[in-house]
């Protein structure tokens, strides 16, 4: 049957050469750009993933970056600690020069001084000088500033890290659980001759040693109590042993005690000769458990037990509800969201039962971002502290902190021309207090560098390789696979061409019975 008003087989031309002209355009577009999804349409499930995908990826891609740069930051800081390393032990290298006083005269020792007084405003220099792109590494404006410290309570305290991700400000409440202890032994004298009541009765021969040294000392009969003090203290900075009469009152006895407090200080005191007839001499020590007693309101002999050493003790406090490890009056904290080191005050530290301290942590510190998202587990913070000479050393004596700057010729509240005077005992101190502190603050940029970022780095190239091949597999186009479509398309569209012609010719023929 001929009609010539619908041409059915030109309209299912026309639809099948459309659908070929949409499936030629699909793969031609495919193939220019180089993405099997260029439109939601494409594959909307595939769109959104790869979405996805390429924001990690452009995360990752800048968080390597600024692992790099935090890398760079670091060594450069590192580098400028390292040059004032280098004059700390020159520092160091004079003051034992100087020490040699027979060898050298007064005018080597001043020149001496001069150097030392150098070297000192060279470190101060650096601190002031050192710097990142404008960024100031070692003034201290990479450290944490702090808030509401009581000194009496906490002498000094070094933030490592901290977290301060959505708060103004972080607490630190120190509570101190059991006291810092020094090595004590006690002497009661001796009351078989009232004639001679806080004398030693006989020639006595004592061994003392503490952590510093050992040395013998020999006092003959009579010799007060107070004598006896006298010749321990005059060797304190060899043995590293103290000592003072208990209640202040030759009667009473002999406290000695090691200068310093913690575990790894102790005194021991060992008569090395036999005591004459009616002479007595006994040393007692207080158990572990027990706290050192105050000894103004009188002695508690009962609860003693004889010893001829006595080990100190390491305060115990917890920092934030953390158990903080104990050093002497130190105590440290390191954890993912807070590092801190803590000097305790004497008083504060000997008292457990006191109120509990607190101070705020309000800011600053070295923030580096090193992950892709910004969460705290992605971000590594540290506290550079500044390393110009009066915030180095930091040695507790007598309840004054003394820095690197007390060592400096002239100066306020300074160690006096500490080489021409030839007293070296509390400078050396400082000096090496200055050293650890550097080397330590070394160490542990270092340790941020080596176990920190550049292992960051190594896991996010990795995982930006994994997340590159995951997105080429789901977004990219098989150019092999596109183009044996590309050519079915092109075969079809041009038969269908074909056909739609013929099928328009077929109309025609109608014609023909018009005769």
């Amino acid at each position: 049957m001929s009609r010539i008003n619908s041409n059915i087989p030109s309209l299912i031309a026309q639809s099948h050469l459309s659908k070929n002209n949409k499936e030629l355009q699909l793969r031609l577009e495919r193939l220019s750009t180089g993405l099997r999804i260029n439109r939601g349409a494409d594959d909307p499930a595939g769109l959104i993933i790869t979405e996805r995908i390429r924001s990690d990826l452009n995360g990752i891609e800048q968080a390597i970056k600024n692992v790099e740069r935090a890398s760079s930051v670091i060594a450069t800081t590192e580098g400028a600690l390292a040059e004032v390393n280098d004059l700390l032990t020159s520092i160091r290298a004079l003051m034992v020069e100087a020490a040699n006083t027979g060898a050298n005269s007064k005018e080597e020792r001043a020149a001496n001084q001069l150097q030392i007084d150098s070297a000192i405003d060279s470190i101060t220099r650096i601190s002031n000088t050192a710097t990142f792109g404008g960024l100031k590494l070692l003034n201290g404006s990479l450290d944490y500033t702090l808030s509401g410290i009581n000194t009496a309570e906490i002498s000094q305290a070094r933030i490592n890290s901290a977290s301060l991700i959505d708060v103004d400000s972080l607490e630190i409440e120190v509570n101190v659980l059991a006291s810092a202890q020094v090595g004590a032994l006690y002497y009661p004298g001796q009351s078989s001759d009232p004639t001679h009541l806080g004398e030693i009765l006989s020639t006595t021969v004592l061994e003392v040693t503490g952590p510093n040294g050992v040395e013998v000392l020999t006092f003959a009969s009579y010799t007060p109590l107070s004598d006896v003090v006298a010749g321990i203290n005059k060797l304190t900075s060899i043995t590293g042993v103290e000592a003072e009469l208990i209640n202040s009152d030759v009667n009473s006895g002999i406290v000695f005690q090691s200068a310093d407090y913690g575990s790894g200080s102790f005194v021991s005191v060992k008569r090395l000769n036999a005591p004459s007839s009616g002479d007595t001499w006994a040393t007692y020590r207080f158990p572990d458990e027990a706290e050192v007693p105050d000894t103004t309101g009188g002695f508690p002999w009962g609860s003693v037990t004889s010893a001829q050493r006595d080990a100190g003790r390491n305060v115990s406090a917890l920092v934030n509800g953390n158990l903080a490890t104990g050093d002497g009056l130190e105590v440290s904290v390191n954890s993912q969201s807070l590092a801190v080191e803590l000097l305790l005050a004497e008083a504060f530290a000997t008292d457990p039962d006191g109120a509990n301290s607190t101070f705020h942590i309000t800011g600053g510190g070295a923030l580096f971002q090193v992950g892709p998202e910004i969460t705290p587990l992605q971000q590594l913070g540290t506290g550079i502290p500044s390393v110009a000479a009066s915030n180095l050393g930091g040695v507790l004596d007598d309840g004054t902190l003394h820095f690197l700057s007390s060592i400096k010729s002239g100066g306020e509240n300074s160690i006096e021309n500490s080489v021409d005077r030839g007293d070296f005992t509390l400078s050396s101190k400082v000096v090496q207090s200055a050293i650890d502190q550097v080397t330590i603050l070394r160490g542990r940029l270092g340790a941020l560098e080596r176990n920190s970022l550049e292992t960051n780095i190594r896991s996010m190239q990795a995982a930006y390789e994994n997340l590159s091949a995951s997105n080429s597999r789901i977004r990219d186009a098989d150019f092999a696979f596109e183009t044996s479509k590309l050519t079915r398309a092109q075969i079809l569209a041009s038969s269908g061409t074909s056909i739609l012609a013929l099928a328009n010719q077929q109309s025609q023929q109608v014609l023909q019975l018009l005769g």
